[in-house]
């Protein structure tokens, strides 16, 4: 599947990972509706695709994945902007092991990515005149693998990874024309590295070091994977590990 022309909408793609995929996606002439609830780190992001990609090919608008109505309205958005949606990518993401932060972990880890799928399905399934299209949603191999210092966001990746997988096999998903893949990265550097604190791990210096041991990927790097997911008509429920030490392996999950 080339990203030509093709329209795709990303969540959480004001800095880090979300920016890196948003970027591969304009240099390979994709359509990008940023959204973020960072609003001032997206309009810096947004000025700066602007400046090398086009004022045309890209846009942006504050949305928190957990609130059903703002991401319905950023979707609607999406298709009068650019006629339709083609690639998602549910990819905002916080950690949050505290009291009251691993429920807003929750809301928006998993619960704003199952909306977000859902959505994605509704305005790309053919026989409701979507385009079809493949939808990429962000987990980590801390959702095929055990995290000691933050099992909220543990548990929330384990579900994306298996709520994600469960859709793809759905007859009705390949029959309307949509892929889904899941994206498992080791650590990456980015803010959720680098801001790690009492209330979204359960202990700050072991988790740097857990952190750190194996090396920490740049986001472009894992753009270019998250890019093969898009672009290869063959994956369809298929989980891409990547990690410093071993790179991209594709993750042998059992079948049902």
């Amino acid at each position: 599947m080339s990203v030509t022309g093709k329209v795709a909408f990303v969540t959480g793609a004001a800095l880090g990972l979300g920016k890196a995929f948003c970027k591969i996606l304009l240099e390979n002439g994709a359509k990008v509706f940023m959204t973020d609830v960072n609003e001032a780190a997206a309009q810096v992001t947004l000025k700066e695709f602007q400046a090398q990609f086009g004022v045309n090919v890209v846009t942006f608008m504050k949305c928190d994945v957990s609130s059903k109505q703002q991401l319905e309205d950023a979707f609607k958005a999406t298709k009068e902007k650019f006629g339709g949606v083609d690639i998602v990518c549910n990819n905002a993401g916080i950690g949050g092991e505290t009291d009251p932060l691993w429920e807003k972990a929750v809301d928006i880890n998993l619960k704003g990515c199952i909306r977000g799928t859902h959505l994605a399905l509704q305005y790309m399934r053919q026989d409701q005149g979507g385009r079809g299209g493949v939808i990429v949603n962000m987990s980590s191999m801390a959702g095929l693998n055990p995290n000691p210092f933050g099992p909220v966001y543990c548990a929330t990746k384990h579900a994306v990874v298996g709520f994600s997988r469960s859709l793809a096999m759905f007859p009705e998903t390949a029959q309307n024309g949509v892929r889904i893949n899941i994206l498992c990265p080791a650590f990456v550097d980015t803010n959720l590295v680098s801001s790690l604190t009492d209330e979204n791990c359960l202990d700050v210096n072991k988790a740097k070091i857990f952190a750190h041991k194996d090396g920490l990927m740049t986001p472009d790097y894992v753009a270019e994977g998250f890019l093969e997911l898009v672009t290869d008509n063959s994956k369809n429920g298929a989980i891409l590990k990547m990690g410093k030490t071993f790179g991209k392996v594709y993750h042998e999950a059992a079948r049902a």
